[in-house]
């Protein structure tokens, strides 16, 4: 675990002078598919972590290495793989047990992986993928077929079929004019011809998309690991977390619903402790312990993903940078034939000790979370009377999971329990509806038409996380989030 951002990282700390960063003061907080990551460099960013010279009176060739930041900025990188998977390893643990149960008794079996956006479900996949891999080796099975499917990427949802049946290669063979699911289903229904055949992992990442109104296709995907002489083990990967309970009620029924591994989303100290293990490659120190905290603490109580906060302190570098160039571009800089003035030296002395100081402070990071998350939209929100407000705190709970609409009389019931678990006298159902207008008027809300106000479908316009945000400096809305 890397020291974050001491005072020993200066070039003038041999020389007893105390630096300390202008306006560090620390700020008390109440706070489609995911692309294929690359490997950190290590080697090269402990290349880039040579220290500029100390200062000398004749000579001031200090200058801050943007180079050191770009390679901080690349290790903080969503598309960057860190070797190992930090504060996932239970999860990892379940899905690879349950994978090596299925290849040992050669059998088929199904598995669902939920959790919110930036959990690291698809991470997480990348390293069980290669731990079974070396598993089977080891152990001196056969290897299996893998095959990766993002549901984003088909153009139908039965598309899926397909891309098991491996690109239509066996039913070209064949002069039956049957569907890629009917030939999965007569293959998976016979005898093996073939001893050796593979088992197949598949892993259908955003398994969202195959979401379909009779909910046909995910009922026939999951039932393909059913079938008698199946050799498949499914993995779909979603962020709704209650979809096998809500939309797959008829695998319950038949004795096939898949085992659900969920992924909560991060706590303040799994955000520091992930941002620590990136910056572990690097040999100098770039972070502020509470800037660190800072930016942990916001992105939890909003939304725990961690891509978030990846992206947070990306901006944060950003601002540091700005702050350095537009330091070095201020500077009058003597000239070394004319001299050096004391006055002049001292100023400049002071000037490039700040500079020195090169690391992200909390006012840098509180103006990347600013940039994050403030927006209009958090602005309206928190500008809005309170029952409005516990009306849109009650549509975040109620679209948790794979939930996006509702009534207006049902949104009408949750919002009077809320009020009434705190004693709030509630609205009746026609200042709801019209509450509810009002918010639709914001740009808040969306209503569909209906005879009855109540019967009115609403569905959110605006990030939930938005909502959370906003909503978070209150303790009420806080409990109420939770």
């Amino acid at each position: 675990m890397p020291t974050i951002a001491g005072l020993g990282s200066s070039p003038f700390a041999g020389r007893g002078k105390t630096v300390r960063a202008e306006n560090a003061v620390e700020i008390q907080s109440d706070a489609p598919s995911t692309p294929r990551k690359r490997i950190l460099r290590s080697n090269a960013a402990q290349q880039a972590g040579q220290i500029s010279p100390s200062l000398s009176p004749n000579s001031f060739n200090f200058c801050i290495d943007m180079d050191q930041l770009s390679m901080v900025k690349e290790a903080m990188h969503v598309s960057m793989a860190p070797s190992t998977v930090v504060c996932r390893e239970y999860e990892q643990k379940r899905i690879l047990e349950f994978c090596k149960q299925c290849v040992k008794q050669e059998k088929a079996g199904s598995l669902y992986v939920c959790g919110c956006p930036g959990t690291g479900k698809s991470l997480s996949m990348e390293k069980v993928k290669e731990n079974l891999t070396h598993w089977t080796k080891e152990e001196r099975f056969p290897p299996l077929d893998v095959l990766t499917i993002n549901c984003t990427t088909l153009t139908s949802t039965s598309e899926i079929f397909s891309k098991i049946l491996g690109n239509n290669q066996a039913r070209k063979k064949t002069s039956s004019p049957t569907s890629p699911l009917k030939h999965l289903q007569r293959t998976y229904s016979q005898k093996l011809q073939s001893p050796d055949t593979k088992m197949m992992l598949v892993i259908a990442d955003e398994l969202d998309y195959l979401i379909t109104r009779d909910q046909a296709v995910l009922h026939d995907l999951f039932m393909l690991t059913t079938y008698p002489f199946s050799r498949c083990i499914l993995i779909g990967i979603a962020n709704a977390i209650d979809l096998a309970g809500r939309f797959l009620p008829k695998l319950q029924s038949l004795n096939c619903k898949p085992m659900v591994v969920a992924f909560r989303a991060y706590s303040k100290d799994q955000i520091i402790m992930i941002i620590q293990q990136r910056l572990g490659v690097l040999p100098y120190r770039v972070f502020q312990p509470q800037a660190l905290e800072l930016c942990a603490r916001k992105v939890a109580a909003a939304s725990g993903d961690m891509r978030k906060a990846l992206c947070v302190c990306r901006s944060a570098i950003e601002i540091l940078e700005a702050e350095l160039r537009e330091s070095t571009y201020s500077l009058d800089l003597p000239s070394v034939e004319g001299g050096f003035s004391d006055k002049r030296t001292g100023a400049s002395c002071e000037t490039w000790i700040k500079q020195a100081n090169n690391i992200v402070r909390v006012d840098h990071m509180a103006l990347a979370l600013s940039k994050a998350y403030r927006s209009p939209t958090v602005d309206i929100i928190q500008s809005l009377p309170q029952h409005q407000q516990i009306i849109l705190c009650s549509i975040v709970k109620l679209f948790r999971g794979a939930k996006k609409d509702t009534t207006v009389g049902e949104l009408n019931k949750f919002y009077t329990d809320i009020c009434k678990s705190t004693l709030i006298p509630p609205a009746g159902i026609m200042e709801s509806s019209s509450m509810c207008r009002v918010l639709a008027d914001q740009g808040l809300l969306k209503l569909g038409q209906s005879r009855e106000d109540k019967l009115r479908r609403v569905t959110l316009k605006v990030d939930e996380a938005d909502i959370s945000f906003a909503l978070q400096g209150v303790r009420f809305f806080q409990n109420c989030l939770q």
